[in-house]
């Protein structure tokens, strides 16, 4: 085990599974843990997923898009994108932040949907799983509950939080304003439609904000979906907000960029710079689903730019 990875399974009351049990072609961490005050915070990787780079702002000029993939030594054909999920723990109350794109053999996206087995690596059980927050219902978010035999392992009390403008949009969604890889509007649209009726006696609405835990608050934003809420955790003057699909790497370069996947592009740019901007002035920890792995960093504004700026991992 690197040191990197020692840290990452030490840092927390959340117990690694005894050693052998990690599959032997994990070669790089895939979980990491910080603390926000007395709440404990593990960021686990559900893998990556590959995507046209045009996903990364498909209203931007080409050239352009390719200088900056080229500026951040990346290909400039398919991008891969991280999927990051949270655990928290606060209290009594154990809480799964999103979960992860789950296996959808129609897309044949093989180094995605890891979270269920690397949540058992790290020794978390699903039946001590008390509140699940989504941040929205696209399918690398719910896909993971909807995996063979997950549902039978979870509490029959099971809170499953998600804001009541997202239930409702994915009852007829709008994929007008959306630029996605052939395939994606119907996989979505089916996903979503199966997680409702699968867990709809779990489903806990709310309208703008709900407290889930103390210290644990999901917000909804709009923009990327019209029910996307980032969650704020917040304890001993610590701060961490889980932003969901409201922020990607290029959106600290970019933040007029329009990502592919957001149903309202326009509001979702004015929400990520609204969220860099309380980010930069609160100094608060930010992880996002997209961000490189582990994602856990800050916001800083230099000028009239902001600029992201990972921590240094501790171990």
């Amino acid at each position: 085990m690197s040191p990197l990875e020692a840290r990452s399974l030490t840092n927390t009351t959340l117990e690694p599974a005894p050693p052998g049990r990690s599959a032997p072609e994990e070669l790089v961490p895939s979980r990491y843990a910080v603390r926000v005050g007395d709440i404990e915070v593990l960021v686990v990787s559900d893998g990556v997923l590959p995507l046209p780079t045009t996903m990364l702002g498909h209203n931007a000029d080409a050239a352009d898009r390719a200088a900056w993939l080229d500026g951040m030594f990346l290909p400039t054909d398919a991008f891969d994108w991280s999927l990051n999920v949270v655990v928290v723990r606060s209290g009594a109350q154990t809480i799964l932040i999103d979960a992860g794109l789950g296996l959808d053999p129609d897309l044949n996206l093989p180094r995605a949907g890891q979270l269920i087995r690397r949540l058992t690596a790290a020794g978390i059980d699903l039946g001590s799983v008390t509140d699940v927050v989504l941040t929205h219902m696209h399918m690398d978010h719910i896909g993971g509950l909807l995996v063979d035999g997950v549902k039978e392992q979870l509490r029959p009390d099971l809170r499953i939080h998600v804001a009541a403008a997202e239930i409702k949009f994915w009852e007829a969604p709008d994929f007008s304003h959306a630029v996605m890889p052939q395939g994606f509007p119907d996989a979505l649209r089916a996903t979503a439609k199966r997680f409702a009726n699968e867990y709809r006696n779990h489903l806990r609405p709310f309208k703008d904000e709900c407290e889930v835990a103390p210290g644990v608050v999901a917000e909804r934003t709009g923009g990327h979906t019209p029910g996307h809420c980032v969650v704020r955790v917040a304890s001993g003057g610590d701060r961490l907000m889980f932003a969901g699909d409201a922020l990607f790497a290029v959106a600290f370069d970019h933040p007029d960029w329009y990502n592919g996947f957001e149903h309202d592009p326009e509001e979702a740019a004015r929400v990520r710079v609204r969220l860099m901007k309380e980010l930069a002035e609160t100094g608060s920890s930010l992880v996002a689903t997209h961000l490189p792995f582990p994602s856990v960093g800050h916001v800083a504004i230099d000028g009239d730019r902001f600029r992201w700026v990972p921590v240094f991992w501790d171990y």
